[in-house]
């Protein structure tokens, strides 16, 4: 079940880890770690269009959360407490950038992929600059790395989330780091009763880790917010800056010819094709792979109002998640039914949609299929004309429960069952459970990360997705794929992993199935993988272990 917003362009209990701190002393080493930004040639803007897009994670569905706490936390101990000053030299922040602390070092140990290791911590930033050597942003990252590792031959990962306006801490806590943020057994909505406990199935088991925040999101903070939305807020500025920040980290940390690797989440698919192509062209680094996880590939093709080939990709999500709720879905036939529910959505359904509208004896056949496919009542199917809007509330509302577009299994008690439209109702996973990232987060660097501040961490910023610029050079709005194919073609070693949720109908796996089977060049090097769950599919603990699992698989050299 898809939410969608409308875009004018442009804008678009565990043991407790064992913890040494250590501070940092890298004052002057930080002066070094510089961004020197190539601004764009102008180019011809195009009048605005509008778009109805279904927003994956953090396409801005919530308000921000970047509000400085009312009470600060109480400091852990006098160094990160001292370290709430503004930068030393001659740099002149923002008030909120001057919030920051210096970077913190940690050392722990865990076991990660049946792999007992210690290894080092680094919560801070990167001091973003222009052409002219002025500061632009203070970028927040945490690094994990193995101690005792080659580096030469230790594989990095840089992760970052979606939105745009998405802080990393979802895939931090969710899926890949050293700890996890587990939601309690039976009750996956229960945001309020999750723990950190330690994540058994972190990727450090296969590579060290970076998690990026965008500028606007996380602790990452532009130094002067009036020019925020020129220099950050839009596709080309956005994959400049991530490419820069990521050089500018492996440079520091001597990791330039280590295998590198990109993760992103929903938007942050498309943003790692974006990325990946800038690290190409403007840095000169190439990479060994990409891992997108419920990714947005092309924005189009999740433009259901405007492209019948989104509304097809729609159906096969409503039969999984029908047959998920009836319990017919098991290891052993979860394939074979994505399979036929994606074929006959691409085949008789598409073919359907895209010839004159069926009417009488032919119509209710139509809507019939449809129903049985979905479980949908057929009179909604045909008041909807065949083309079931996952969003609307005879569909998302029923039975006194509220369904989640972000995993159609998913529901909470209705608050609203009375309504005729959605207006007044929350989203069960971005309203509910997804706040517990945020706080959770911020615990967890204070505490374990020795990484204090005053700021509330910016989880979700719905001011960045509305300010989004989703042109091209030379189109109203980017069309990533075709960049995809020329990053194939010319690295012929390349490899992409795209991981999908059967339940997601914010970006839905069929999409991407298209998409990988459509690609002329390089089709082999693309694996698609398709879990139980939804967007956030990590939150499943089954789903979460299978996921890395496979991503140790594709990191192993």
């Amino acid at each position: 079940m898809r939410l969608r917003q409308k875009i004018v362009h442009p804008t678009l209990a565990g043991t407790r880890l064992h913890t040494q701190h250590v501070s940092s002393q890298k004052d002057a080493a930080k002066e070094n770690q510089t961004l020197m930004t190539r601004p764009d040639q102008p180019h011809h803007k195009p009048a605005r269009t509008a778009l109805w897009a279904g927003l994956p994670l953090g396409l801005a569905l919530c308000l921000s959360t970047s509000a400085l706490a009312a009470t600060p936390p109480a400091p852990t101990n006098t160094e990160t407490s001292a370290a709430q000053k503004a930068p030393d030299g001659t740099d002149t922040f923002h008030d909120t950038a001057a919030l920051l602390p210096k970077d913190s070092v940690t050392h722990h140990n865990g076991t990660f992929g049946g792999q007992k290791m210690t290894y080092t911590a680094t919560a801070g930033t990167l001091t973003l600059r222009d052409d002219a050597g002025k500061p632009t942003a203070r970028m927040f990252y945490t690094a994990y790395t193995r101690d005792g590792a080659d580096p030469t031959h230790r594989p990095v990962v840089y992760f970052f989330n979606g939105g745009p306006g998405a802080g990393t801490a979802y895939l931090h806590l969710g899926a890949a780091g050293p700890v996890m943020l587990d939601f309690p057994t039976g009750n996956p909505a229960d945001g309020a009763n999750a723990q950190i406990k330690p994540n058994p199935e972190s990727w450090l088991a296969a590579a060290d880790l970076v998690f990026l925040d965008a500028p606007g999101t996380g602790w990452s903070v532009p130094t002067d917010p009036k020019q925020a939305d020129k220099q950050f807020y839009g596709v080309r500025q956005d994959a400049k800056t991530f490419a820069k920040a990521i050089q500018l980290w492996a440079n520091t940390n001597k990791r330039l010819t280590s295998p590198r690797y990109l993760a992103g989440e929903s938007y942050g698919g498309l943003r790692a094709i974006e990325v990946a192509n800038s690290l190409a062209e403007d840095q000169h680094i190439l990479l060994n792979g990409i891992v997108m996880i419920s990714p947005a590939l092309d924005m189009t093709l999740l433009d259901t109002e405007n492209d019948i080939l989104a509304e097809a990709f729609v159906l096969p999500t409503l039969e999984a998640a029908n047959l998920a709720l009836q319990h017919k879905l098991t290891p052993e036939n979860t394939t074979q039914h994505l399979d036929k529910a994606y074929q006959y959505a691409v085949g008789p359904y598409l073919s359907t949609l895209a010839s004159t509208p069926p009417t009488g004896d032919a119509a209710d056949d139509f809507y019939e299929a449809i129903a049985n496919h979905t479980g949908i009542e057929q009179d909604i199917i045909a008041k909807q004309r065949g083309m079931p809007r996952p969003e609307a509330h005879d569909i998302r509302s029923r039975d006194g429960r509220l369904y989640s577009l972000y995993d159609a299994t998913l529901s909470i008690a209705d608050p609203f069952p009375e309504g005729v439209d959605n207006s007044e109702s929350p989203e069960p996973t971005l309203d509910g459970f997804g706040h517990a990232y945020g706080s959770a987060f911020e615990h967890y660097a204070a505490t374990e990360l020795r990484y204090q501040t005053d700021l509330s961490y910016n989880l979700l910023n719905y001011a960045i997705s509305q300010a989004w610029d989703y042109r091209d050079t030379n189109a109203p709005i980017v069309r990533p794929i075709p960049t995809l194919r020329r990053l194939l073609a010319l690295n012929p070693t390349l490899r992409v992993f795209i991981a999908n949720g059967a339940y997601d109908l914010v970006c839905p796996y069929a999409s991407s199935r298209w998409v990988a089977e459509h690609i002329p060049v390089g089709r082999s090097r693309i694996g698609l993988h398709v879990y139980p769950g939804g967007h956030m599919l990590y939150t499943r603990a089954d789903s979460r272990a299978a996921l890395a699992r496979d991503v140790r698989t594709f990191l192993a050299p």
